[in-house]
Formats: structure tokens, C-alpha cells, sequence
């Protein structure tokens, strides 16, 4: 159960390993860091965590499905992205993704979203700078070196843990569709094992 009006208890969130970084920083991520373990890697506060997934959960709420992109090239989030975008209804890219979506009005693909969620803005990259350049909002899952100056909203967390993304997608998609108005909390069924391979 979770306190303090947090989304999940902190262990739950210790469990899933949102809270494991790597072992490099940048000044953007410092403020995101508890502390360093002996073996370099970077902790990340899930206090942060949670505070901004739910500043993402409030963002995402108010766009229709129609409006919404999520991408994942990485393994990790291959299943978290099929499974909300089933629950949700939005368009994920979780594979190559083919240049000139969201910018290039001459391709049958084109589209234009108001919100566009990367993964990794590393891995993402392409449909980062293409959102960006498009005028979309942009939120991204960041890990402790990421680059986030093209970003609206970071929400730092593990995003290179199945588990970690797993817990991130669960939360995000029971409560956009209880705050649309779709289903009650009790409602919401799907299970955090639901949202990964195992």
C-alpha cells in the first residue's frame, strides 16, 4: 500500500529498481541523485521519482489517445508500450523509426501528436529531435546521463530495467484511464507482471 500519497509504496518502487542509475552523471540529473554507491552507480531519490511521474500521469491526462505518441526502441519496453497503448488506445513506435513522421507531410505515415514520450532520448532520438522540431510537448524517461535539453517534463528513473518501466507503464495507464473518466481505480485489473517479460 502506498503513503504518504505516494503511487506505490517506496518498496515498490526499490523492488521494481527505479532507483538504479548508472554510474555516470550531468549537472541536469544531479538533483535527481540521492547518493553514489561504492561501486560508482548513482542512486536516484524514488521520492523524485514519484513526484514526477505524477506530474507526467497529470500531463498525459489531459490528450486525448489520438494525441499521444509513446517510443521505445530497447528491448525492455517492447512489452510495457504494447500493452499500455492496448489499455490506453495512443500509437506506440517500438521499432526502427522511419524518418519523416511527424515532419514530412509528403509521407502516408505523417502524423502530428501533441505529446511525445521517449524512453530513452538517447535511443529515441530521432523522433525527439522530429517532435522538437515539430512543436510537441516532450517527455522522457531519463536515466543519470541523459541529455534532456529538448525535454518538457524528465522523469528520471531506471528506464533500462524491464521491471523499472514495467511499474512506470502499470501507473501511467491505470491512472490516465481513472482520471479520463474511463474506469474506477478498482476497476483496473492489470497486474505490474502484466507490463513485463519475465
Amino acid at each position: 500500500m502506498a503513503q504518504n500519497n505516494t503511487l506505490v509504496s517506496a518498496e515498490e518502487y526499490l523492488t521494481a529498481g527505479v532507483h538504479i542509475g548508472t554510474k555516470f552523471k550531468n549537472s541536469y540529473s544531479e538533483k535527481f541523485i540521492l547518493k553514489s554507491r561504492p561501486d560508482g552507480l548513482k542512486i536516484i531519490d524514488t521520492e523524485q521519482v514519484d513526484s514526477k511521474l505524477k506530474n507526467l500521469i497529470n500531463l498525459v491526462s489531459k490528450y486525448d489517445p489520438s494525441d499521444i505518441v509513446v517510443m521505445g526502441r530497447r528491448e525492455n519496453v517492447k512489452k510495457p508500450l504494447k500493452v499500455f497503448s492496448k489499455l490506453v488506445g495512443c500509437d506506440v513506435i517500438t521499432g526502427r523509426y522511419l524518418p519523416g513522421k511527424l515532419t514530412n507531410t509528403s509521407l502516408d505515415s505523417f502524423r502530428e501528436y501533441k505529446l511525445v514520450i521517449v524512453c530513452d532520448p538517447l535511443t529515441d532520438k530521432n523522433i525527439l529531435n522530429e517532435a522538437f522540431e515539430q512543436g510537441a510537448v516532450i517527455v522522457g524517461f531519463c536515466d543519470t546521463n541523459n541529455t534532456t535539453n529538448k525535454l518538457d517534463l524528465v522523469v528520471p528513473i531506471n528506464n533500462k530495467g524491464k521491471k523499472s518501466m514495467a511499474l512506470a507503464f502499470h501507473l501511467l495507464a491505470k491512472n490516465y484511464l481513472v482520471n479520463r473518466g474511463t474506469l474506477k481505480a478498482t476497476d483496473f485489473t492489470h497486474s505490474v507482471d502484466d507490463f513485463c517479460d519475465e
